[in-house]
């Protein structure tokens, strides 16, 4: 006979910052970020997979690779400029599932090397950065994703809204494929199931010395 288990309820404390969370609305990320697109839920990318960061050999200019089931494609993260296109890329490993090392291989200035990919399949992006700010995804409201912005060091965010923190992406229309900085630091990338949005902290025509 199948017994219920019956789910305790949340505790005061965590009632009151699951509460918090929930109050928290969507609020542009703090300067010195700023978006790369212009939509508030970056560019649509149907059926997307994951994505992943590489440095352009010239520019300097954080790079992200973006797969999905309608091919591959590179956006210049200073700029937003969408720099490469593959829309048949090998089935072989065109995707990074059917490598060992969650990899594909690169587009356009970056087509002499495979660039490491989060989302669907595993793997990961950087959740902090060296200076002090941190990412990090919360479901109060299960299955709408929030992507948290902060430089309090993370949960439970005992400060206001708007100081220390901020919810900058709700992810309330698909679901969350990766999240997470650059490997410099310098771009935010957030990736879903049918878009990717990115913000930046470099000036948009700026480049590396």
């Amino acid at each position: 006979m199948e017994r219920r288990v019956r789910e305790r309820p949340l505790s005061g404390y965590r009632q009151a910052l699951r509460d918090r969370l929930l109050a928290a609305p969507v609020v542009p990320a703090p300067e010195p970020w700023r978006p790369v697109f212009e939509s508030g839920y970056g560019v649509p990318v149907g059926g997307l997979l994951g994505i992943g960061f590489a440095s352009h050999p010239e520019s300097g200019h954080d790079l992200v690779m973006v797969v999905s089931h309608n091919g591959d494609g590179l956006f210049d993260a200073v700029t937003g400029e969408k720099i490469a296109r593959d829309c048949d890329p090998d089935p072989e490993d065109s995707t990074p599932d059917t490598v060992a090392d969650l990899t594909s291989p690169g587009l356009g200035p970056i087509a002499d090397r495979r660039v490491h990919i989060a989302g669907l399949f595993g793997g990961g992006l950087h959740t902090t950065t060296g200076d002090g700010w941190a990412l990090e995804a919360v479901t109060p409201a299960w299955p709408n994703d929030r992507v948290l912005l902060s430089v309090d060091g993370g949960l439970p965010h005992s400060g206001p809204h708007g100081e220390q923190w901020w919810h900058i992406f709700h992810s309330a229309h698909s679901e969350l494929r990766a999240f997470g900085f650059s490997p410099c630091g310098e771009t935010i990338a957030v990736a879903t199931s049918s878009d990717v949005s990115l913000w930046t902290r470099r000036p948009e025509h700026s480049t590396f010395n």
